[in-house]
């Protein structure tokens, strides 16, 4: 099932630096992290639905343009994000 209002709103009220931010990197990237999961795990029961396959390789690629953002501008930030949703070993 895809992402729901309920999903999207607990992901903005965990990453947003105020109650109204909803377009800060930090929160698009997590985000963009969600329906990634969403995606992957479509595409394992899906293996030849090829839209999906791009679909996929475009939020990653958004995801990573983010992410260079982020660290470029706010160091500090960019580790919280990367802790919280998993991403950097």
């Amino acid at each position: 099932m895809a992402m729901t209002k309920a999903k999207t709103k607990e992901i903005v009220e965990k990453f947003a630096s105020k109650p109204t931010d909803t377009g800060s990197p930090s929160v698009q990237v997590a985000l963009i992290t969600e329906r990634i999961q969403y995606l992957s795990k479509h595409q394992t029961t899906a293996p030849k639905d090829h839209s999906t396959k791009r679909g996929l390789a475009m939020l990653v690629a958004k995801r990573k343009r983010f992410l260079a953002y982020i660290e470029k501008h706010d160091k500090e930030e960019y580790k919280k994000v990367i802790k919280a949703l998993g991403l950097r070993k």
